[in-house]
C-alpha cells in the first residue's frame, strides 16, 4: 500500500513539474524566436505535416483559367508587384529572404531536387498558399489582396517557372 501511495505521489509531482518546467522555460526566454537561432529539432517536419495534410484536402483541384500567354502576363505582373521583394526574380535571389525563418524559397531558383520554384506543386496547392497564406512563416494571406483571377494568374504562372515565358512575363520576372 505504501509503495502505491509513493507511485502516486510521484505521478502527481511529475504531472505538476513537467508543466512547470515548460512554463519557466518559456518564461525565461530560451526558446528560439529569433529568426536566427537554431530551430527545435524536428521542428520543421513539425509543420510540414499538418500544413501539407490541410493544402491537399483543402486545395481545389481544377483550375479555372486557361494556361495561356495572357494569364502568365498577367501573373508576372502580379509576382512582380506582390512576391518579388521575397521570393526573388529569375537569377536574382533577394538578400531579404536569407533573414527570414522559415528561409524564403527562391521561386526562380533550382532547389536541391532540380525543381525550379514550386513547378512541380499542383497550381491547386500554389493558388492555396496565396489565398491563404502560412502562419508563422511570413507568408501572408493574399485574399483580401488580390482578386481570384489575380491570385490564379500568379499560380498559373509560378507552375510554369521551369519552362519558357512569353517575351512580356519574361520581362516582368527579371532583373
Amino acid at each position: 500500500m505504501k509503495r502505491l501511495v509513493l507511485v502516486l505521489v510521484g505521478f502527481a509531482a511529475g504531472l505538476i513539474a513537467i508543466p512547470a518546467i515548460i512554463y519557466f522555460y518559456l518564461v525565461f526566454g530560451n526558446p528560439p524566436v529569433a529568426t536566427s537561432d537554431t530551430p527545435f529539432p524536428f521542428e520543421s517536419r513539425i509543420v510540414k505535416i499538418p500544413m501539407a495534410a490541410r493544402i491537399h484536402r483543402d486545395m481545389p483541384a481544377t483550375t479555372p483559367l486557361p494556361m495561356n500567354d495572357a494569364n502568365l502576363i498577367a501573373g508576372a505582373a502580379v509576382y512582380q508587384h506582390n512576391c518579388a521583394f521575397c521570393h526573388g526574380l529569375r537569377s536574382a535571389p533577394t538578400a531579404i529572404s536569407k533573414t527570414m525563418f522559415p528561409r524564403v524559397p527562391q521561386l526562380w531558383s533550382k532547389h536541391k531536387n532540380g525543381v525550379v520554384g514550386v513547378s512541380d506543386d499542383p497550381v491547386g496547392e500554389t493558388y492555396w498558399k496565396v489565398k491563404n497564406g502560412i502562419r508563422l512563416s511570413g507568408m501572408p494571406s493574399y485574399d483580401s489582396l488580390l482578386s481570384e483571377d489575380q491570385m490564379w494568374q500568379v499560380s498559373i504562372l509560378l507552375s510554369q517557372a521551369d519552362k519558357p515565358l512569353p517575351a512580356d512575363a519574361l520581362k516582368l520576372v527579371s532583373p
